[in-house]
């Protein structure tokens, strides 16, 4: 799994590409931590590249989104695609996620 992180004027951008599984989700989640650790508060998610989500994963996006909340951060996902969508889909994260089909549409949704 690869992890490419951009700031944009009203979030941070991580792209995420490869799979997210037992073994690369805590890659993620240290990604994230820091950044939240350094101030950061409203993340897009960009998965155009990601091929596969296990429910490690799942579990890693949810425990970032909780500590997210308890800092009144902001989490949006992009280009959730194929058996990935399917995954979210399938699971209920879909529900409980905010996803966009892009992500400038994302970056628009937190305002």
């Amino acid at each position: 799994m690869t992890i490419q992180t951009t700031k944009e004027a009203n979030a941070t951008v991580l792209t995420i590409a490869g799979r997210m599984d037992a073994v690369t989700a805590p890659e993620y989640e240290k990604a994230l931590n820091e950044q939240i650790a350094a101030g950061e508060s409203a993340f897009v998610i960009d998965f155009q590249g990601l091929e596969y989500i296990s429910s490690a994963g799942l579990r890693a996006l949810l425990a970032t989104a909780k500590l997210l909340k308890t800092k009144n951060g902001q989490i949006r996902l992009a280009n959730v695609l194929g058996t990935v969508r399917e995954v979210f889909d399938i699971s209920g994260f879909g529900s409980i996620f905010q996803i966009q089909d892009s992500v400038s549409a994302a970056l628009a949704d937190l305002g």
